[in-house]
């Protein structure tokens, strides 16, 4: 074996929250620990996210007096929603998130409050108003220096600007300058950028470190107590999509530029780690821009989403996840229609769209009439007509008879508790081309209970442990609600490290 570059007691490959969580809760514990980035900026996709974290039965729900939330009613929705399938990882899952909340809050850099944002399904369990909580706001300046390193918001980041010291972190990026001041804070750790893992370093059939690339050549750094593989999923790699069918493109995923493709997966399975659900992703609609990329697309307040034969397929108001999948068993193109009564598409996207630049460079038709519009988008005209005119004597009965939009909580968070059934009927009508964007590949390593990598025969591999979108999900081919993929990741990373403290005794 070669010489160490540098020795560690943990090394964490991604910076997102569930690898900044496990690594504040291996450095909190007295280890020395380092965070490995493949880029140049940290928090990964979470830096992009609304950073709703879906951990039940915490003392935020408690604080916020939400007496509907609690570990036992949060496992009548999993069990609703999954069956017993994943039952050991759902009770580790919901033992564990008032343990890590409690955990992470002791640390006076993270601070957490509820935020009303309901949950995706019609279960029993489901809360009224949702169970889900966010960040505080981060000012700048109590980050210093290091708030240059947090990845700025995607609008900004696909722009190639930086940080703007004059704004507070919010939403995602609040989350990841939380952790990243508060792992800092503990002395024990160390941040390492530009710093690609490429493979996993073993003896005796145990992990022991990791080798990387940087800038300045490969590193060897030791793990004396263990590698965790935080480092998200292959959802930027068309060639791993197109071999695993997972519906959606490269292009179109919101992952940030040269971030998961899945190189720790790839470690870990050199290494005789097992995979599943790798097929699977975290849906979302995209609204494609003119760059040839998406924008996550939600909260539709008006329009009426066709398929290539300029017929509805599904409620347009749907669960992001949920309408993706929709989308995707869909005979595309598909489109957006809506009129002349916004500014623009009548949806939250994320980067906000630019009608005048969308309409330059083709990705949305403008026509004065329907029969031109379909003729723009190459749709059959009176398939079209006929749905407008159907989906028009829908809001002006409100209620969809079709496809029930506007009938579940979620469908009327986004509409100030109305429908949400708006006519397409003044002239000139427009058509916004819709994709099947992700928020990441949710296939990947399996795991037990102590996020332990298995192998094929199901045994774990000493010293190797992972969390997040590097994983197999237990939630499987659902997306129980806002901030599932972030507190699972957060719950199992801190397991992790906490099972790394129990091999020491």
């Amino acid at each position: 074996m070669g010489e160490w570059t540098d020795e560690y007691d943990v090394v964490v490959a991604g910076s997102g929250a569930g690898a900044l969580a496990g690594a504040l809760a291996a450095a909190a514990g007295g280890r020395r620990t380092a965070v490995l980035e493949k880029t140049a900026l940290l928090g990964g996709t979470t830096a992009y996210a609304g950073a709703s974290i879906w951990l039940p039965g915490t003392r935020v729900q408690r604080r916020a007096g939400i007496d509907d939330d609690s570990t036992e009613s949060a496992r009548a929705y999993l069990t609703a929603l999954l069956g017993d399938g994943p039952a050991a990882l759902r009770e580790a899952f919901l033992e564990t998130a008032p343990q890590v909340v409690e955990f992470l809050e002791s640390d006076p850099a993270v601070e957490f409050e509820w935020q009303a944002f309901p949950e995706y399904y019609d279960a029993p369990g489901r809360t009224a108003r949702g169970r889900s909580f966010v960040p505080l706001p981060l000012p700048a300046e109590r980050l210093g220096d290091l708030a240059a390193l947090v990845r700025p918001p995607v609008d900004r980041d696909r722009a190639g600007l930086g940080h703007d010291p004059s704004v507070p972190l919010a939403q995602g990026r609040a989350l990841i300058g939380r952790l990243l001041l508060a792992f800092t804070g503990t002395g024990r750790g160390d941040v390492r950028t530009r710093t690609a893992l490429t493979s996993l370093v073993t003896a005796d059939g145990r992990v022991v470190g990791v080798e990387a690339d940087t800038p300045d050549g490969p590193v060897r750094l030791r793990a004396r107590h263990g590698v965790l593989l935080a480092a998200g999923g292959f959802e930027s790699s068309a060639e791993l999509r197109a071999e695993r069918k997972v519906a959606g493109s490269a292009e179109w995923t919101m992952a940030p530029d040269g971030a998961n493709t899945g190189d720790a997966i790839a470690a870990a399975v050199a290494a005789g780690a097992a995979t599943g659900n790798l097929d699977e992703a975290w849906f979302c609609p995209g609204l494609l821009g003119p760059d040839g990329r998406a924008a996550f697309t939600l909260g539709f307040r008006g329009g009426l989403i066709v398929d290539g034969t300029g017929r509805r397929f599904a409620n347009e108001s749907l669960p992001y996840d949920r309408m993706g999948r929709a989308m995707a068993a869909a005979q595309g193109p598909l489109h957006l229609v809506f009129d002349a009564k916004g500014k623009g598409a009548p949806a939250i996207t994320i980067p906000a769209a630019d009608p005048d630049a969308h309409l330059a460079a083709g990705a949305w038709a403008r026509a004065d009439t329907l029969a031109g519009l379909a003729a723009e988008i190459g749709v059959p005209g009176p398939a079209l007509a006929a749905t407008v005119e159907r989906f028009n004597g829908f809001a002006a009965a409100g209620a969809d008879a079709d496809f029930h939009r506007g009938e579940d909580r979620y469908d009327r968070y986004f509409t100030g508790g109305g429908h949400g059934l708006v006519a397409v009927d003044q002239g000139p009508y427009y058509a916004a081309r819709m994709v099947v964007s992700d928020l990441g590949t949710k296939g990947g390593l399996r795991i037990d209970p102590d996020a332990r990598v298995l192998d094929a025969s199901g045994r774990p591999i000493p010293g190797l442990y992972a969390a997040g979108n590097t994983t197999a999900s237990f939630t499987g081919p659902v997306y129980p609600g806002p901030g599932v993929p972030i507190g699972t990741g957060m719950a199992f990373a801190y397991r992790a490290v906490r099972h790394m403290a129990s091999e020491e005794k």
